[in-house]
Parts: structure tokens; sequence; C-alpha cells
């Protein structure tokens, strides 16, 4: 979603902010805006402006001097994009700056009682309401006047906020929106993403909900919003600034595709045990016993973490041999859900602060459940909040569309189903075989990307197509699902995904030469009924793309992936779909990096 950046120190603020910002352009966003002061200058300087951040910088003056500042980018929620919507936001004496990451529920009625009590909005943002109220308060500090406006707001929010009188600090809080210290020499910076941070320092501190921070040049502390002083211990960010460049390639979903085989060597890096044909997952904190205890596992995810889910939940069930299914975090977290204890709840975000899923994680531990996390990013409120888990190592991945986390988390989700498997009643011979299948895929992927002038040339021919169908059977089904979301994602073909044993039962009538169909074929049990799928299309007139272990004879054209073990072949066969999806958007002219629209991080409902 929205990103931010602050900064206060002894340099001159503004071209840190706007470098800042453009480290968070991947999170999507329609305007932005800075603003800042000094101990020497009098008042607050802003400037804004609807676009993206280099529309920004040309309007930002060439005497734009701070050493104070802080920078936002907004993807509306309420009010259009537009100069006046973007934050910051000022309040009516120019005193206060506010930029705010979240929804604030309440804001319409605190609105209401702002404007009886004579205040005059200039926005349409619920964000401008915090800064009235901040503004208004009769506190002494800063710190309280923050306070006193956090107590009568309702939703989420990572805001931060300066003030004309207190020159010398930033005050920052957090609730279901991601909030990060980056702790440098005599300088301190915050953001909602260290993207931002990295290029200045490796030392951070993530805020947690319910906790606020007072950032110095040379200190900081952490409190919080009761007051209460908590302790926060930096800790050393694992990726450095150049893991965030684009390395010679032309986008970042360009580089992400390729750096899945390297990715999926780290996750895998240290965790096999060929002793015992098992892994080791430090990070889950279950022993033999307690893990032979449970019952059933259910995982949450939102959109392509979602679909990880769904193939993990099937390794899971077919090498633990206990029952698993996948929900999304969103459906699940409304829906009352019976809560178990002999349940393994699992919750999977790359980002680690997708707050459906953080809430959902949070209601379940509320009521007595056992939750793991699997994510990307070490030290995320997810992570936090979790009782165990699994870190995916994939790496920075800044293209909206997620590519190699969705890999790495599959590969994840394998390492658990052997795990639980090898407590269980899965043999020596198996494990050793998951794990030499294992083995093979980074050498697997960089054969599938071999492929890519042949996939290319593919998408080109399918461009033009104004809707396309996806097909699977059981480990098929949930790659058709994910390669259908990232077509749509990226290149803004509508696109669906449906079980090929449903096509009787509705989707037939949909198929004619103007929808092609692309038909995952895995090299298993099923191998004939997917055939006989495609017989159906094609008696139909349909144009067929299969993604297969061998030529389809049955498909206009077939890519052909290396055959893996049937559990483990989901991982593969999503892959070339990703180039296939990357290379139709490329030809369609789309920003693929920026689909219109999405955000990376979706930290609000």
């Amino acid at each position: 979603m929205c990103g931010i950046v602050g900064y206060i120190g002894k340099r001159d603020v503004a071209p840190l902010l706007l470098e800042g910002l453009q480290r968070l352009e991947y999170r999507g966003y329609d305007s932005a805006g800075i603003v800042i002061t000094s101990p020497k200058s009098a008042g607050l300087r802003m400037v804004k402006a609807k676009g993206r951040v280099r529309d920004l910088e040309a309007k930002v003056p060439a005497r734009f001097k701070g050493t104070t500042g802080i920078a936002h980018t907004r993807w509306a929620t309420h009010g259009a994009p537009s100069d006046v919507n973007a934050h910051p936001h000022l309040s009516a004496d120019s005193k206060v700056a506010v930029v705010h990451n979240g929804i604030i529920d309440n804001a319409a009625e605190l609105r209401k009682k702002l404007e009886a009590d004579g205040v005059e909005f200039l926005s349409e943002t619920d964000t401008e309401v915090l800064t009235h109220l901040i503004a208004r308060s009769q506190a002494e500090k800063l710190e309280e006047k923050v306070r006193q406006a956090l107590r009568v707001v309702e939703g989420t929010y990572g805001i931060a906020v300066m003030h004309a009188d207190f020159p010398d600090r930033i005050v920052v809080a957090r609730n279901g929106s991601p909030v990060v210290l980056g702790i440098g020499e005599k300088e301190m910076f915050v953001a909602s993403d260290v993207a931002a941070l990295v290029a200045h320092t490796r030392q951070i501190v993530t805020l947690d909900d319910g906790e606020m921070a007072t950032l110095k040049a040379d200190d900081f502390r952490t409190y919080t919003t009761e007051g209460t002083r908590t302790t926060a211990e930096p800790t050393t960010v694992e990726w450095e600034a150049e893991s965030y460049d684009m390395g010679g390639h032309d986008t970042y979903m360009h580089k992400e595709i390729h750096e899945q085989a390297d990715a999926v060597d780290r996750v895998l890096r240290g965790r096999i045990d060929d002793r015992f044909s098992t892994v080791h997952l430090g990070g889950l904190n279950l022993d033999a016993r307690e893990a032979r205890q449970i019952r059933r596992v259910k995982i949450l995810g939102c959109g392509t973490s979602y679909h990880a889910g769904m193939i993990g939940a099937q390794m899971i069930e077919e090498l633990a041999r206990i029952p698993a299914d996948a929900e999304p975090a969103s459906e699940f977290r409304y829906r009352n859900a019976v809560v178990d204890p002999d349940t393994l709840y699992v919750a999977v975000s790359q980002s680690g602060e997708t707050y459906d899923v953080l809430a959902a994680v949070q209601e379940l531990r509320r009521k007595g459940a056992r939750v793991f996390g699997v994510v990307n990013v070490v030290g995320s409120a997810i992570a936090r909040e979790s009782d165990a888990g699994i870190y995916v190592h994939a790496g920075p991945e800044v293209c909206v569309v997620s590519t190699k986390c969705f890999t790495n988390t599959t590969v994840a989700f394998a390492l658990l189903a052997l795990h639980l498997g090898r407590t269980r009643d899965l043999s020596v011979r198996d494990g050793k075989r998951i794990i030499e299948g294992l083995r093979k895929l980074p050498e697997q992927i960089s054969e599938i990307l071999e492929q890519e002038e042949e996939i290319k040339k593919l998408a080109e021919q399918f461009a033009d197509a104004r809707s396309m169908l996806f097909i699977g059977r059981v480990r098929g089904y949930p790659v058709a699902r994910e390669a259908s979301l990232k077509l749509k994602e990226v290149s803004y073909i509508h696109a669906e995904a449906y079980p090929a044993s449903e096509l009787k039962h509705g989707p037939l009538a949909l198929i004619e030469p103007a929808l092609p169909t692309v038909a995952i074929v895995p090299d298993d049990d099923l191998l004939e009924k997917n055939r006989a799928a495609m017989e159906e299309i094609k008696a139909r007139s349909g144009r067929i793309l299969a993604v297969a272990h061998q030529e389809q004879e049955k498909a206009d054209h077939t890519i052909v992936v290396p055959k893996n073990e049937d559990e483990l072949d989901p991982i593969l066969m999503g892959i070339p779909l990703q180039l296939l999806a990357y290379h139709t958007a490329l030809a369609l002219g789309r920003d693929i990096d920026k689909p219109r629209n999405l955000a990376k991080s979706v930290t609000v409902e």
C-alpha cells in the first residue's frame, strides 16, 4: 500500500526522502508529498503532487533545505488522487504534519464533530482528521498530543508526525500497518518498509501494534500508546541495498523470475537431514510428540499466498497423511470458524504484514490456537505474532506481482510436509526420494528458464486474447489458479481457473477459438483424465497450450517441463506460466512492475 519515509539528522533531508520514496514505488501509489523543517527554520515547508515521485521531485524548489522531514506515497482510499488529497496533511495553523498508512474506520464520525467545532477540511481523506485532532490537543508534549488523538481513532495506522514547535523530533506510531526505525550514526530514519532504509543503515527496529516511538537525531525511545516504556533491540537487516536493484534486467519481475533457482537453493540450505531422510526446521519449536498430536492443518493466506497454501495442503496430505486445506484469510476471519486445539494453523504472507492474515492470526491466538507463520520478511508482524514458523528466504521481492516468493513458499511447504511426514508414517525410502527431488529443483528451474525465447513467442500469439481459461486436476489445479492470477495481475487479460473435471458443469459453454485454454498436465495417475479434458476442448475448436512433462498430441502447443517427484511437480509447473504472463504483458505494453490498481503489501482490508 502507501509508503512512508522520514529522516532526522544533519544531512540535507529532501534528496534522502525522495530517494526513499523511489525505493517504495513498487508498493503502488497515485500521489506523493514531502514536508521538511530544521531547528534553524521557521515552520514547516511542504510540496505535494498527484502522479509519480518524479512529478513531486520536479515541483520541489531548488532552495528546499532542511534536516528533518517526512514523505509519503499515497494509494487512494478516501478521495480521488489529487494534489490536495496527497499526504502529508497540515493542520489549519500549518504547525502539524502527518503521513499515514491504513484506514481510520470512524473518520466520518470524527470529521462531523470537528466540523461542528469550526474546523475546515481541505481534503477528502481520513488522515486529515488525525492531523486536526493532534493540532487541537492541549497537551504540552508532542508525544502526548499524538497519544490523545490516537485514543479516539478506530482502525489501522502507521503514522509519522512532525510539529513546528518540536523541530528536534519525529513521533511515529503503529497499529496494523508497518513502521520500521533505522538506526544511524547521529541520525535516525523511519519507513514503512526496509527497502527505503538499506541504502543508509542495516540496523532496524520494527514497532509492534500499539507501540510508538520518538526519533531524535542522536536517540530514539519506544513506548506503548498508553505511555509505558518498551525495550527495543535493533536487529541487522539481511539484505543490502544492491538486493533492491534491477541487476541488468529491464524489470524487477524479470529479474525475480530469473532469481528463483538461487532462491530455492537458499530455502533448502542447511535444512536437509540426510541421516534420517528428513529436514531441520529450527523455527518450528515442534517436537515429534507434538507433531504426532496434530489432527488437521489449516492454511490461511491471501492471493498468491493462498494459492501456495493450496499446494502446501496437498503436499501435507500426501506426505504426512494429515487432513489439510487452505482458505482465504479474509474469509476465515469473518465466518466465526470453529477453532480446534488439535489443528495446526499456518499463516502465509510474503510481506508478513498482510492485514487480513495478521488479523486472523491475532484472532486464532486469542482463542488459544497454535499458529505457525510462513513469511519472507524477518521480524515482520506475522512472524512476531506467530508461535513459530518458517522463513522462506526468497530475498527482497520488489515487483508487485509475486514470483520467486511464491515458489519459495511452496518449497517451504514441501519441507514442512516432509518434516511432519517423517515424524508420522512416511518411510525412510520416501523421505529420501523427496529429498532427492528437492535437490533437483534449482537445476530444473534453470532448465525451464532456458526456454524463455520459445515462451515469449507463445505469449505474443496469445496477447490478443480477451479472456483465457486455465485448467488442472488435483495437483494441477492450484497451479492453474496461480497462473490465472498472474496473467490477470500483470497483463489485465481476464482469466479464469477451473478444475479440469468441472468442464462439463458449465465452462464448456465458453469454449471457442477466441478463448485459449492453458492446461496443466503432469505425468501422474491423472494423465489420461487430463488428456480427455483436452479432447473435449479440441472437439469444440478450442486452442490449447499445455504445460506438461511430454508433448501433448491434443494441444496446439506444449511447454515441456522437467519431471520431478509427483508431489513436487506443481512447484515447477507454474514457472513457465510466470514467463507467459510476463511476456504477454510486455507485448501489450503494460507497466509490469506496478500494475494498475494493485499494491505489493496489502495492509488494509
